[in-house]
Parts: C-alpha cells; structure tokens; sequence
C-alpha cells in the first residue's frame, strides 16, 4: 500500500459507532421477516392450489439462500487457505472450523452465523475492550469490523437482487393480473422493498467506509437522495415489467437476454472478484441479474456514457409498457388503475433522474477539488488483501 495511503488511514480513521451496530440487528429482523413473509405466501397459494406461484415464490426464497450461502463458504474457505489471514495454519476461522462453517452453510445459516459474529465482535470492541488499547489496535479493530460488516452488506445486497426484487415482481404481476390483493401479499411486497432498501444503501456506505482510499459516503440528505434515486427507478421498471408480462408471457425471454446482457457485459468490463473460474462465473452471473433492475458499477470510474445508455434504455422500456397495454390489451386493466400505475411508472422514473443528477452534482463525495469516481464494487476484498501484506495483526 502506499504511503499516501498509509497516512489517509492513520487522518482518517473512522470508528465502527454503536449505531451501526444497533443497525446490523434491525437489518437481521428485515431479512428474517422478509424470508418468513415469502414462505407464508408461498403456503397461502400451496393452500389455494395455485402450484405455479408457488414453485415461483420458493424458487426465489431459495435461489437468493443458496446463492448467499454459496458465497459466504467461499469467503471463509479463501480466508482459511490464505496464508496472510491464517499464517499458522489452522483449520479454522472466525472461531469456527471447517467441518462447522460447511455444516453451518449446508443448513442455510451461514448469513446468521455471520451477523451473529459481527455482533459479538462488535460488542466485545465497542462496549468491553479495554482502555489500554492503543490507537492503532483501536483503529485495526474497527477496520476489520467495517470488512466483516462490508461483507455481509455484499452477501445482502446478493440476496435482495436475487430473492427480494424478483418476489416484489412476481407479487405485483399477480395482483396486477386478479386485481386484488391479500394481506399477506401486501406485506411480503412490503418487507421486499424494505429489504431493498436498507440492502442498497447499508452496503453503498458499508463499501466506502471500508475503503481507506475512498471517502465515506456522507448521511442525511446525499444517502436520502442516493436512495431516492435507486428506489425510484427500480420502482418504476418493476411496473413496466410486470405490465410487459400481463401483455406476454415472452416478456420472460425478454427477461433472460437483459440478464445474459448483464453477465456479458460483467466478464468484458469488470474487475477479477473471484479467486476461482466456477466462483467468477458465479458472481457475473448475480451482477447480471442487479444490471437488469439497476445500475452496478464494475468497471470503476468514467461510467458516465454507460449510465446515460442504460437509463435512456430504461426510459424507453418505461414508455413503452404502458402505451402498449393501452393500445393492445386494454381489457386487462381498468383506465383508473392503469393511469395510477403509468403515473408511478413516469413519476418515479422522472423522480429517478432528478435525483441521481443532484447526487452525482451536488452530493458526490469529493476528494479536495476533484470529484471522485464510484468505486468498485468488490474493492473492499483487494484493499483488505493489501492491509494483511502490511502485517496487521489476524483476527
């Protein structure tokens, strides 16, 4: 690491605060609700013999599970492997063996075996280490919990992409396409977007606070803003999707391209985040997925004319959907409903725009007069391979 480096570590050291770790048990209960919601809906249309919605509501509870848990053994098992992170050897990490991280992800729980380590951790350091600490053991201490929360905001951001996005999809078509509405479809559309929500801003600041390089995304207004941003044009496509699927069901080849898109352009413009081809593959594949509903840096900075492509493309997408079920399929929607859902469709879509121009304007983090890049996303993992060659002391 360089110098300039070492010293932007030592000026500007930011403490893992006792919020966020208060914020890592709230973001447990939303995923936890979330995954319960998902599999009670599931069982109401079990119940209601409606076998096709739910082979599809368990698909996605299950996909997001297997990715996360998939990704979260590899992580430890690199760790375990790395001669930096585990010099002596031993069979184990983070307190746990290897026999008991692949029983632990077997039985799907890694992701809690993680918040439950993260939250020990960061209670001993913020409430029980001692006085005697010295300054670079207290900031060491608090970069590795920022890593360890960093990773799990990853695996998070994973399965909201994977599970929660793809369910609020489903769900909305469903209603979309009876017209009404249960309570509990209600609330797992609810708790999907709520997942969402704390998925992509907690890993966004989780990623830059963890980034001794790259200055913390500030709070209040700019991750207010950066938020509206994400949520409004994801909302937005969501409902021409669903409405392009009420008018075909080809709409999931459609679907499939944008995805195979994703991936491409993934493995041709991003960085290697992987330590193994199977993982790589892997992971291009999730990215393609996020890519289909938002926009997800790989490449690093002057995304510029990738951006303005992919929303432009989005607008597109966003215009049509709903001229499309006017002209074609009008019988499907009352002209009440179908004016509200146009009128969130271009709402949140010019809310979207309006929003990530006062962010990337206005709120960008700086770095003295130059406006910083966006990070790479997955940064955190190489930057923390570069603090182990310096020596810091193994968790």
């Amino acid at each position: 690491m360089s110098s300039s480096t070492d010293s932007m570590l030592q000026s500007e050291f930011q403490s893992y605060a006792k919020h966020r770790w208060l914020l890592t048990i709230a973001g447990l209960l939303f995923y936890v609700v979330d995954v319960l919601t998902d599999v009670l809906l599931a069982l109401r249309y079990f119940q209601q013999k409606d076998y096709l919605w739910t082979a599809l509501t368990l698909t996605f509870v299950l996909t997001g599970l297997l990715v996360t848990q998939i990704f979260s053994y590899s992580w430890y098992w690199d760790d375990i492997n790395d001669p930096l992170q585990n010099p002596d050897g031993e069979p184990k990490i983070s307190g746990m063996s290897r026999g008991a991280i692949a029983a632990l992800h077997l039985l799907g729980v890694g992701i809690f075996t993680r918040y439950v380590y993260l939250l020990r951790r960061g209670f001993r350091v913020l409430w029980k280490s001692s006085a005697s600490c010295t300054e670079d053991q207290r900031r060491v201490e608090h970069q590795r919990l920022f890593f360890l929360a960093t990773d799990l905001s990853m695996l998070k951001l994973f399965e909201a992409f994977l599970e929660s996005v793809p369910q609020l999809l489903l769900q909305i078509y469903i209603v979309l396409r009876l017209g009404e509405g249960a309570i509990v479809q209600y609330l797992s559309m609810s708790f999907s977007f709520l997942t969402v929500s704390w998925a992509l801003v907690d890993y966004r600041r989780c990623l830059r606070r963890s980034l001794p390089q790259i200055r913390e995304m500030p709070s209040g207004l700019p991750t207010f803003t950066y938020l509206l941003y994400k949520l409004s044009t994801i909302i937005s496509l969501i409902l021409s999707l669903a409405l392009l699927l009420l008018l075909s069901p080809f709409t999931s080849v459609f679907l499939t391209l944008l995805w195979l898109l994703g991936a491409l352009y993934t493995h041709l413009k991003g960085e290697k985040f992987c330590t193994s081809k199977g993982m790589e593959l892997l992971y291009q594949g999730v990215i393609g997925v996020i890519l289909t509903f938002t926009f997800f840096n790989v490449k690093g900075q002057n995304t510029r004319v990738e951006m303005v492509v992919y929303y432009v493309f989005h607008g597109v997408l966003n215009t049509l959907a709903p001229v499309l079920m006017a002209l074609l399929r009008p019988e499907m929607m009352t002209v009440s409903l179908l004016l509200a859902v146009s009128g969130i469709i271009f709402g949140g879509a010019v809310m979207g725009m309006v929003s990530i121009l006062l962010y990337y304007l206005l709120m960008h983090p700086r770095e003295g007069e130059r406006r910083v890049g966006d990070e790479v996303d997955g940064e955190e993992r190489e930057t923390r391979r570069e603090m182990r060659e310096r020596n810091f002391p193994q968790p």
